[in-house]
C-alpha cells in the first residue's frame, strides 16, 4: 500500500494546501521542499495558508480564484468562513477554445452493454412501467394504486423493521413472525414505478408547462417502455399540454401511454376498474422486451455531487471527469447539472463550449438563476450547506471549481435549460440546483439512463427509473455507510489508487449495471424520489 500522504495542492497555481489526514499544531511538515507548521491542529479535508494574507488577497485553489481575505491570515492557518469571503472570477464572454486531446479508449471502444432497445434509436438501462398524475390531486390515487400493483405483483417481502416490530409486540422471534409464503415475480422483466409531486395546479402556468416538458422527459426517456397518466380534468397542466411536450420531444413516439381523467370517467371506482385492467396488459407486453446488445454511445450518463466534502473536488468529482471524457470519445452523452455549483468556473466552461451561441446561453441562463435568487434575498455565495463548511468547502467558489471537475475536460457539445431533451454526443450542460432532488430529478427528464452522484458525507436517494450510483469521495464514508456506497474513490486520497484507475473503474461498473448484472444500493434500498424544481410562486 502507498504512503499516505499528508497534505497536496491541487493546482501548481493554488496558495492554499489541502490536508488529507488530521494534522497536529506546530508540526513540521516537509512538503515541496519546505516545512509547513500547521498553526492550530486541522481536521483532514480542510485548507491551510502557503503564505501570509493580508486582507483582500486571492485565494487561489484549483487554479482559481475562490475567496479573498476577510482579515489578516498567517502562513499555516486554517481558512475559515470567518477569515475568508467568497469571490470569483469575472466573466467576459468566450474568449477562445480548449483544446481537448480526447482519452485512450481502446478498453471500452468494442464493449457493449445488453439494454432495452426503443423504436426511437434510444437504448434504455432499465425497463419501467411508470404511474404518474398530471396534478397533486390524483396522489392519494396513485399511491392506492401502488399498493394494489406491488402488493399483487412484486415478491411480499416484508420489511425487516416490520417484523421487529411484531416481533416485539407478540413477544416472539423475527424468524418466527416473518411471513414464509412469499410471492414470485411474476413479471421478471419489467419493474412498475410510481411518482408523485406538488404541482400541476395552483401555482402560475410557466410552472406547469415546465413540469409537463419533465414528466414528458420521464415518459421518453428509454428507461420506460410507457406510463398510466393520471388527470382530474380541471387543473392548469392539461392532458393536452402534456401531450403537447411530448410530441415535441419524440415525434414520432409509440410507446403506450394510457390517460385517464377523472372528472370525465366518474366515480372513483369505474376509473381503477379501467386503470387496473388496462394496464395490467400494458405491463405484460412491456415483460416481453428483452435485453438486446448496444454499444457504449448509446449510454446518457448524468452527472451531480451531493453531501460534498473537502475531498471531493479532489477524488471523486475528477475521477467522474476521467469517466465523462471516457464517454465523450466514445461518442456517448454525458450531463453536467447544478448551475448554483458552476459559479466562479463560468470562463473556462464558456470557452470548452463548441460556438458562441451555446457560450451566450449558459451565461444568459448562470445570470437569471443568480437574479433569481439574489432577489429572493439569498445569493450564490450561500450556497454551501453548513455539512459543506464543516468538511472544509468555504466558499461557493471553492465548492464549484471542485464540483466542475465531474466534467472532465472535453468540449461542451450543448446547454440545455431544464426541462430540455439531450440530443448530442458528448458533454452537455443542463440548469439544475444544487439541491440534490430537484437536480436528479431533471437529470434523468433530459434524458439520463443512469446517474453519477458523487459525496463526501453520504446521501442514500436514488429515482423511479434511473439508476442513481453513489461514489463516496473518502473511504471512511463507505466504512460508515456501506449500504448506500457503490464505489469507493477515497483510495485516491489514501494513495492507494490513482484517478485515472478509479473512472476506469466506475466505467466498468456502469457496464455492468447497465446490462442488469448489478444494482445500486438506492435501488435496493427503493429510493425512489422525485422532486420537480418550482421556478415560480403559488397563485
Amino acid at each position: 500500500m502507498a504512503t499516505q500522504k499528508k497534505l497536496i495542492k491541487v493546482n501548481p497555481a493554488d496558495n492554499v494546501i489541502v490536508a488529507l489526514t488530521d494534522l497536529v499544531q506546530n508540526e513540521q511538515i516537509m512538503f515541496e521542499g519546505a516545512t509547513v507548521s500547521p498553526t492550530t491542529d486541522v481536521k483532514a479535508k480542510h485548507k491551510i495558508t502557503e503564505k501570509d494574507f493580508a486582507i483582500g488577497d486571492d485565494i487561489i485553489m484549483y487554479g482559481v480564484l475562490v475567496g479573498k481575505a476577510a482579515k489578516p491570515i498567517k502562513k499555516g492557518e486554517v481558512i475559515t468562513t470567518e477569515n475568508v469571503k467568497h469571490q470569483s472570477e469575472k466573466v467576459f464572454g468566450k474568449n477562445g477554445n480548449l483544446g481537448w486531446t480526447p482519452p485512450n479508449v481502446d478498453r471500452w471502444k468494442d464493449k457493449t452493454f445488453n439494454g432495452y432497445h426503443r423504436t426511437d434509436g434510444q437504448v434504455g438501462t432499465k425497463n419501467v412501467w411508470l404511474f404518474f398524475p398530471l396534478v397533486f390531486c390524483e396522489n392519494k390515487n396513485i399511491e392506492k394504486l401502488k399498493d394494489i400493483f406491488e402488493n399483487e405483483l412484486m415478491p411480499k417481502k416484508e420489511v425487516s423493521y416490520k417484523n421487529l416490530l411484531r416481533s416485539l409486540i407478540e413477544e416472539k422471534s423475527v424468524e418466527e413472525v416473518s411471513d414464509k409464503n412469499l410471492n414470485e415475480n411474476l413479471l421478471d422483466n419489467v419493474e412498475v414505478k410510481f411518482i408523485n409531486h406538488q404541482g400541476g395546479c395552483g401555482g402560475i402556468r410557466q410552472d406547469s408547462e415546465l413540469l409537463a416538458k419533465l414528466l414528458a422527459g420521464y415518459v421518453n426517456n428509454p428507461n420506460v417502455a410507457g406510463a398510466t397518466v393520471l388527470s382530474l380534468g380541471c387543473q392548469n397542466l392539461q392532458v393536452d399540454i402534456f401531450k403537447k411536450a411530448l410530441k415535441e420531444m419524440s415525434p414520432n413516439s409509440d410507446k403506450e401511454i394510457l390517460i385517464y381523467e377523472q372528472q370525465q370517467i366518474g366515480t372513483t371506482d369505474q376509473m381503477f376498474q379501467m386503470v387496473i385492467k388496462d394496464s395490467y396488459e400494458a405491463i405484460k407486453r412491456a415483460n416481453k422486451i428483452e435485453r438486446k446488445p448496444a454499444p457504449l454511445s448509446k449510454l446518457s450518463i448524468g452527472l451531480e455531487c451531493g453531501g460534498s466534502d473537502g475531498f471531493s473536488g479532489i477524488s471523486a468529482n475528477p475521477a467522474l471527469g476521467i469517466v465523462s471524457d471516457i464517454f465523450a470519445a466514445l461518442g456517448g452523452k454525458t450531463i453536467l447539472a447544478e448551475f448554483p455549483e458552476l459559479c466562479g468556473v463560468e470562463q473556462e466552461l464558456m470557452n470548452r463550449c463548441v460556438d458562441e451561441e451555446k457560450a451566450d446561453k449558459f451565461l444568459t441562463l448562470m445570470k437569471a438563476f443568480e437574479k433569481s435568487v439574489v432577489d429572493a434575498g439569498s445569493g450564490f455565495d450561500m450556497n454551501p450547506s453548513p455539512g459543506n463548511i464543516k468538511d472544509g468547502l468555504i466558499t461557493d467558489a471553492m465548492k464549484s471549481a471542485g464540483a466542475a471537475k465531474k466534467g472532465g475536460t472535453s468540449p461542451v457539445v450543448d446547454v440545455l435549460d431544464y426541462g430540455e431533451y439531450i440530443s448530442k454526443p458528448g458533454l452537455n450542460l443542463l440548469n439544475t440546483p444544487g439541491n440534490d432532488a430537484e437536480c436528479t430529478t431533471g437529470l434523468v427528464g433530459s434524458g439520463a439512463t443512469v446517474v453519477l452522484f458523487t459525496t463526501g458525507l453520504g446521501n442514500p436517494m436514488g429515482n423511479p427509473i434511473a439508476p442513481v450510483v453513489k461514489i463516496s469521495s473518502n473511504t471512511a464514508l463507505i466504512n460508515r455507510m456501506s449500504d448506500i456506497i457503490d464505489v469507493n474513490a477515497g483510495t485516491v486520497i489514501t494513495g492507494e489508487k490513482t484517478i485515472t484507475e478509479v473512472g476506469a473503474e466506475i466505467v466498468d461498473y456502469i457496464i455492468e449495471l447497465a446490462s442488469g448484472n448489478v444494482e445500486t444500493k438506492a435501488d435496493q434500498l427503493k429510493q425512489d424520489v422525485f422532486i420537480p424544481w418550482k421556478r415560480g410562486v403559488s397563485l
